[in-house]
Formats: structure tokens, C-alpha cells, sequence
């Protein structure tokens, strides 16, 4: 396999990371709106709490989209190439974002409104099912081996430049009166993701196929049904993939999303402060995830499953941690819990690209990490509030809270303890060795 030029390295890893960093920036400004505006303007004829509910529940929606699009985007990436399906998926959810923010109320088309509304973040959901895993992959395997970490890294930084994005945008149009804000301010954020979403587009056109796809092309490598084969050969990978995502989505979700309802309701602290937390954890994931990332290849490969280990350990910790120094109520502490718990999450973040990407066979990677980071997403990072919001609520504690962030922690850790990279001589040795039994039973 011929190494990839500097060039060619820098655009991959660039447009991997816009991508990530449109997939953060639509669910900031979409769980803002959906909270904010969408109940009067797309369910008005309910009371407000149902509104509300339905509201959010079109949110929710796009993870059901997320595994049929991790089959679909999986099957065309190992069958097609990386780079044409990368740019379709980064295409539809950029129309999809765009066109939300020109969609017409109810009070405009009646009942059409919420049901086009549903079917743009089914779209969402669905080209998003393909586009994590594509993009980190992508990135992986254009890289050089002494660059794998440090650019797999990068694009999962893009989470952090996503949210801050996000939130600057609307720290501007939250200065307009509510009146401005429900009738047009709304629409401003998805509207601008289109900036995102060209720049990555055009980025993605210049970007070469990646150069273990083209390897698999060449020795006639490439599956007919790519799907079928991850799951026959290399369903526990799946699985192993899936649950060693628990630790950092459990963790995040939980961070950024539950903490502003439990901010506001146990500490009585409003969502500007809350808020201004979690802005400054984006400045440390921007920053500290490729830093780990560098790290990871100046120490080797066996150092990326130590980390991935080591980090979701912690985070069995630092979940307990995070809580008592919320609890104080005092911001520098507040502070320093975020501070303790998010290193601990960009450690993870940091190697999950690398050390997710080697352990399936070139031949059926995109249909192996689509399949398992949507799994992951499901029953980790999409649940993650609800199920947060049901503990507290039951048992008026924190600590059940905590106590389920450190038992996803716990699962992490386990899974990446029995992750192993892929060899491609295993398969002949097993073969090799089942001879061998045979001809001495014989």
C-alpha cells in the first residue's frame, strides 16, 4: 500500500472533522429549537405539555433512522468507496438541516408541517447513521501508520468545535426579542449550517479514495454483501464496539444534556450558568483529544487500548466525583468537576477511532463501525438523559445517576479489554490448527 502525501492526509482528516462537527452543531441547535419553539410553531393544536413531549420526541426520532442508515451507508462504503459515500451522506444531512430552517409552520400548511418536520429528521438521522464512522474510518485509514491516532483524534475533536459553533450562534440570535426569535431567529442557526456543510462538500470532492479501500479493490477483496460477512465473521467486534461506546456517551450525554435539568432543579442554578460550563469543556475537547491522540502514536499501538481501559476506569470514578462538586453549588468547583470528568471523556474519545478502525478487515470496515457505533449511540448515548431523569426522579438521589454513568463505564472497560485489532493470519492459523486436530484424531 502506497502512503498517503501530506496533502492528501491534511484534506481527508479536514473534512472528516467538519462532518463530525455538522453532526454536533445539528444536535445543539436542533435539542435548543425542539425545546424552545418547535411545540408552538409545529403542534400548536395541543396543550403544552403534549407539545412539548412531541416536540422532543422529533428529536428523538432520528436515532430510530440511525441503524438503517448505518446498513445502507456501511453496505455502499465497503462496496462503492469511502470517499462517495462520505460525500452523500455529508450532502443529505446537510439539505435536511438546511431545509428545517426553511420549513413552514403549522400555522402556515396545517398539519403538514409537523409531519414534514418528522421526515427531515428521519433524513438526518439516517445519513448521520453513515457519517460518524465514515468519517473517523476515512481519516484512519488515510493517515500513515505514525499519524493514525493523532488524525482519528482530530476528527472526533469536531464534536467540540461543533458545540461551540452552536452555541455562539445562539448567544447572537438570543439577543433578539422573543417575538423575532419564534417568528424567523429560529430558523438562523440551521440556515448557516449550509456554510458547514459546503465547505466540507467541497473539501470531500478533492479527496482521494482512501488507500486501503483502493488495496481491497485491487487484490479483489471487495464483498458483495459486506454486511452479512461483519456480522457472520466479526459480530463480536460489533458488539465488543458497541458497548465499549457506553462510557463516553453515557458520560457526555449526561454532561451536557441531563446536567442543565439538574442544575436548574436540584441546585437552582440557571441554564446560562450551566451552559457556560459546558462551553468551556469544548475549548478542553478542541484542544486535549488531539493532543491523546499525538500521544497515542508517540507511545505505540499497544498504548491506545491502555488508554481506551484506563480512561473508561476512570470514569467509573470521576462520575461520583462530578456530582459531589456540583453539589457544592460553588462555580470554581462546579468547574473543576466538568474539568475532571471531560479529561477522563476526551482520553476516551481520543482512541476510540484507531483502536475501533483496526479491528475489523479492510474488506468490511465501514459496514463494521457504522453498524457497531449505531448500536453504541442506541443503547448508550440516546438514552442516556431519559434514563438519568427516570433515576432521580425515583429515587430523589444523584446517586443512582452516578452509580449507572460508572456501571456503563464498567461495561466500556470490559469490552475494550477483550477488543483485539484484526490480524489477518488468525483466520489461517485457526484453520491451520483444526488440520492439525484432525489428523491426530485420526
Amino acid at each position: 500500500m502506497n502512503a498517503p502525501s501530506r496533502g492528501q492526509e491534511v484534506r481527508t482528516v479536514t473534512a472528516s472533522m467538519i462532518g463530525t462537527a455538522v453532526e454536533f452543531y445539528d444536535f445543539s441547535i436542533y435539542g435548543v429549537a425542539a425545546s424552545l419553539v418547535f411545540s408552538h410553531l409545529f403542534f400548536p393544536a395541543v396543550s403544552d405539555v403534549v407539545g412539548t413531549l412531541l416536540s422532543l420526541s422529533t428529536f428523538a426520532i432520528a436515532f430510530v433512522a440511525r441503524p438503517i442508515g448505518a446498513a445502507v451507508f456501511g453496505h455502499f462504503g465497503d462496496r462503492v468507496g469511502r470517499k462517495g459515500t462520505l460525500f452523500v451522506t455529508l450532502m443529505l444531512m446537510g439539505i435536511a438541516t438546511v431545509a428545517i430552517g426553511l420549513l413552514p409552520t403549522y400555522g402556515q400548511i396545517g398539519v403538514l408541517a409537523p409531519i414534514l418536520l418528522v421526515f427531515l429528521r428521519l433524513v438526518q438521522g439516517f445519513s448521520l447513521g453513515g457519517e460518524q464512522s465514515g468519517a473517523m474510518l476515512m481519516s484512519v485509514e488515510s493517515a500513515r501508520d505514525s499519524r493514525r491516532g493523532m488524525f482519528g483524534a482530530f476528527v472526533n475533536s469536531g464534536a467540540g468545535w461543533g458545540l461551540l459553533l452552536a452555541n455562539l450562534v445562539y448567544l447572537l440570535v438570543a439577543r433578539l426579542s422573543p417575538a423575532a426569535f419564534q417568528s424567523w431567529g429560529w430558523r438562523v442557526p440551521f440556515v448557516l449550517s449550509a456554510v458547514l456543510v459546503v465547505v466540507g462538500l467541497f473539501i470531500r470532492l478533492r479527496l482521494a479514495e482512501s488507500p486501503e479501500f483502493q488495496e481491497v479493490k485491487q487484490v479483489g477483496e471487495v464483498r458483495r454483501l459486506p454486511l452479512v460477512e461483519v456480522l457472520r465473521d466479526n459480530g463480536k467486534q460489533v458488539a465488543l464496539l458497541a458497548f465499549g461506546l457506553m462510557a463516553s456517551g453515557v458520560s457526555y450525554y449526561i454532561a451536557i444534556v441531563y446536567s442543565l435539568s439538574y442544575g436548574a432543579k436540584a441546585l437552582h442554578k440557571s441554564n446560562g450558568t450551566m451552559l457556560s460550563l459546558v462551553l468551556w469543556m469544548t475549548g478542553l475537547m478542541i484542544t486535549l483529544v488531539p493532543l491523546i491522540g499525538w500521544l497515542s502514536d508517540r507511545w505505540g499501538m499497544a498504548s491506545r487500548r491502555l488508554i481506551f481501559v484506563g480512561s473508561s476506569v476512570a470514569l467509573m470514578a470521576t462520575s461520583f466525583l462530578w456530582f459531589t462538586l456540583l453539589n457544592t453549588g460553588d462555580y470554581g468547583l462546579m468547574l473543576l468537576g466538568f474539568v475532571i470528568l471531560f479529561v477522563a471523556y476526551c482520553a476516551n474519545i481520543a482512541v476510540t477511532p484507531t483502536f475501533f478502525a483496526l479491528a475489523f478487515p479492510a474488506r468490511v470496515r465501514y459496514s463494521g463501525m457504522a453498524l457497531g457505533f449505531t448500536l453504541g449511540t442506541v443503547i448508550g448515548a440516546s438514552i442516556a438523559p431519559l434514563i438519568a431523569t427516570a433515576l432521580q426522579d425515583a429515587t430523589g438521589s444523584w446517586v443512582g445517576v452516578a452509580v449507572y454513568m460508572s456501571g456503563s463505564a464498567f461495561l466500556a472497560a470490559i469490552a475494550g479489554l477483550l477488543l483485539r485489532e484484526y490480524d489477518p493470519l488468525r483466520p489461517r492459523r485457526r484453520r491451520a490448527k483444526d488440520k492439525d486436530a484432525e489428523v491426530v484424531s485420526a
